[in-house]
């Protein structure tokens, strides 16, 4: 699908079907692409369709080395909910909060699934939730966290409640030149049926705000990626492509060059910085794609940037508590990240 297609030109059971297949091509990137076609079908109005993509993905988290079933769920469940399957869809919420995931998608998924259905109390205790796991002791909240902050605004002042220093944050990340009070004012839809000119104006000057920062969100550059081998990746690259052994003396220099290089970047004002995972077959895909030999290591920059417009970059540095991106399984304080504030 172009991106310039309009939405109401777009066959959505098409497009599904379309990602599907691309899917069984690329096993790589199949959990984006399921994703997207799961999506499809929900627009389709073809709801269990779309469950049991989410469920396939669920099902065989092995073999597609699913990278965040958290998400899945949040997704599965808000689904759920729209046609009918309340239960159901209030249990799996009630997994996602417990699970406590360190990314906000889950967490603002579930918060508007329970704010579209005016469980207004839940959704801010949900969002709350997030943001203490997300937040806590974080100077400066990582661009993904903002729609946690921002979903909390808005249904704290559905609420009537007052400000906290959360909301004072939320305010003060917000670019829009309308703020987020007025955009968030439970009284706005009054205004769309009002004969005054001038609250009809100021209703118009508020959704070009909010599209404004939609368009923002989408057009958002994909992160300026480092590319990261696996130990068993870079064995079998090396093993098959010599060459690259110039590139990559040894896996522990290997992993201290992402750092090194991520840190120089981020000292030199490079804003968006992340990590892409590289595997062996992808990378030879890559290379056939572009007609040239994996040996080449002038491919590899080409290959993370390719990894990152597909969405498989990992936000860096990783967020207070969460594991460090190498795959050692420690938090990324007590691994790559010792010394940093």
């Amino acid at each position: 699908m172009r991106p310039d297609t309009p939405a109401e030109n777009v066959d959505h059971t098409a497009e599904a079907a379309r990602l599907e297949r691309t899917a069984g091509l690329y096993p790589e990137d199949a959990e984006p692409l399921l994703l997207q076609a799961a999506a499809h079908l929900e627009l389709s109005g073809d709801r269990p369709a779309a469950t049991t993509l989410y469920d396939r993905l669920l099902s065989s988290s092995a073999s597609l080395s699913l990278e965040n079933p958290h998400l899945v769920r949040a997704l599965k469940a808000s689904n759920l909910w729209e046609y009918g399957h309340e239960a159901e869809a209030r249990a799996i919420i009630d997994g996602v909060r417990a699970a406590a995931p360190r990314d906000p998608a889950p967490w603002v998924i579930v918060a508007e699934a329970l704010e579209a259905h005016d469980e207004l109390e839940q959704a801010q205790e949900t969002f709350t939730e997030g943001a203490r796991v997300l937040l806590a002791d974080v100077a400066e909240p990582p661009y993904s966290t903002h729609p946690l902050l921002f979903g909390r605004h808005r249904v704290r002042r559905m609420l009537g409640a007052p400000h906290d220093d959360w909301d004072v944050l939320a305010d003060t990340l917000h670019t829009s030149p309308v703020p987020l009070d007025e955009l968030h004012d439970p009284k706005r839809v009054w205004s769309l049926g009002s004969d005054n000119p001038a609250e009809l104006a100021a209703e118009i000057s508020r959704l070009r705000a909010e599209l404004g920062t939609y368009r923002e969100a989408l057009s958002r550059p994909f992160p300026v990626a480092v590319l990261h081998w696996p130990k068993d990746e870079l064995t079998e690259l090396l093993t098959a492509y010599a060459p690259l052994s110039e590139e990559y003396p040894s896996h522990e220099e290997h992993l201290a060059t992402i750092e090194a290089s991520l840190r120089e970047l981020a000292a030199s004002g490079t804003p968006n910085l992340g990590i892409v995972t590289g595997t062996v077959p992808s990378y030879e895909a890559f290379a056939a794609s572009e007609g040239a030999s994996p040996a080449d290591s002038t491919l590899l920059p080409q290959y993370a940037t390719t990894l990152a417009a597909r969405g498989r970059a990992v936000a860096w540095p990783p967020q207070r508590g969460a594991v460090c991106w190498c795959g050692s399984g420690q938090a990324y304080g007590e691994c790559h990240g010792t010394g940093t504030a």
